[in-house]
């Protein structure tokens, strides 16, 4: 990585326009999903709508939402995570999405279950218990109860009632949250799923049932046009080191069935988008996970994980700074075609027009990160 004081590589490839199905982007940047918890009883006010804007303005591509859970009691970990469901979320949502298009902007909400994953940073209590796959939270840590089938089956109704939902209100795409250790993972990961039924089992790909049916349901409700995306990694927030794929014969096995299933996009999280992720096949400089999963699915994929600053996330939740940095590496990556788009996370977080400076040139004034950033909403 380079220094924010060192000249960069021409940035004409961030700006190229990408379709896919029916979504038209004018550029190749993605704003993350970032958990910001400022949705009262788990609706999206005024503010939330003016913070999507505000990036839509400042000329991203596409803008992820937050994570917004599902109808399920346990579905979220902390009291102010925003609801995709019910009357009143719905409406600050179709609020959302119009102030997005009104700028310009394309969105599409990320719809989530947390799964056994308790909130690091706020003691909260849900409604009902915490569900996951076998009442783990990580290897040999109870937390919760397990999900029985009838369960499965209404999460996974609920998943597609979100994504209905999403497609009326107006929204451009969804995505899936498959990544981190939330409920999605847990099924992937066989430290998570003990299970002896048809959603268990000693394989990945008998562990991704429970997402292949979450797909699939979500396709038949949005129709064949709408643009799934589904989020996925192999580190877990439990284990950073975890992988669920070892090898590219194991990563096929993982995600190929998935974008069978329905899924147009990965997005594909690492915590340092530079890093390759088989290493001991194409060296130092090899492809990374969006690479790697574009190569053997044949999907469009979404690189992640601290662009544009010096350090990863979770140095931010340690409450580091992080200061901007060159973006020389990733202009070469994108160039090769390693991937067809890039999601940045804090940098646009503390700074709405962190890609129009990158567009003119005005490194001089890309801002320094900081974790306060993460307890406001940056205008």
């Amino acid at each position: 990585m380079t220094s924010n004081n060192t000249p960069t590589t021409n940035t004409d490839v961030l700006f190229q326009p990408f379709q896919i199905k029916n979504l038209a982007l004018k550029n190749r940047v993605v704003m993350a999903p970032m958990t910001r918890s400022f949705s009262p009883h788990g609706v999206p006010g005024a503010n939330v709508a003016a913070y999507y804007r505000r990036r839509a303005e400042g000329e991203v591509g596409l803008i992820l939402s937050e994570g917004t859970v599902i109808d399920r009691p346990a579905a979220r970990n902390e009291g102010q995570i925003p609801f995709f469901h019910g009357e009143a979320a719905l409406a600050g949502w179709q609020n959302v999405i119009h102030a997005v298009h009104g700028a310009g902007g394309k969105m599409g909400p990320q719809i989530w279950h947390v799964g056994a994953v308790a909130h690091p940073f706020a003691e909260w209590t849900p409604p009902a218990p915490p569900e996951s796959p076998s009442g783990l939270v990580a290897p040999g840590t109870a937390r919760g109860e397990a999900m029985s089938e009838e369960d499965i089956a209404d999460t996974v109704a609920a998943f597609a009632r979100a994504a209905a939902d999403a497609k009326r209100l107006g929204f451009d795409t969804l995505e899936i949250h498959g990544a981190h250790g939330y409920l999605i993972d847990q099924f992937f990961w066989s430290a998570t799923n003990e299970r002896s039924d048809r959603y268990g089992g000693a394989t990945l790909v008998q562990r991704s049932r429970f997402a292949g049916e979450v797909v699939k349901a979500i396709r038949q409700a949005v129709g064949p046009e709408f643009p799934i995306i589904l989020r996925v990694s192999q580190w877990k927030q439990q284990e950073y080191t975890a992988r669920l794929a070892p090898t590219p014969e194991a990563m096929t096995d993982w995600l190929l069935p998935l974008v069978e299933a329905g899924v147009d996009i990965l997005h594909c999280s690492q915590r340092r988008f530079w890093e390759p992720e088989f290493a001991e096949i194409d060296g130092a400089n090899g492809l990374n996970f969006a690479g790697w999963a574009k190569k053997l699915t044949g999907a469009a994929t979404i690189s992640v994980g601290s662009v544009g600053l010096s350090n990863d996330v979770m140095a931010a939740f340690g409450g580091a700074s992080s200061t901007p940095v060159g973006l020389d590496n990733l202009i070469e990556r994108m160039e090769r075609g390693e991937f067809d788009l890039i999601a940045v996370g804090r940098a646009l977080l503390s700074d709405p027009l962190w890609l129009t400076k990158v567009r003119t040139g005005d490194s001089e004034h890309l801002k320094e990160f900081t974790a306060a950033a993460m307890g406001e909403l940056v205008m």
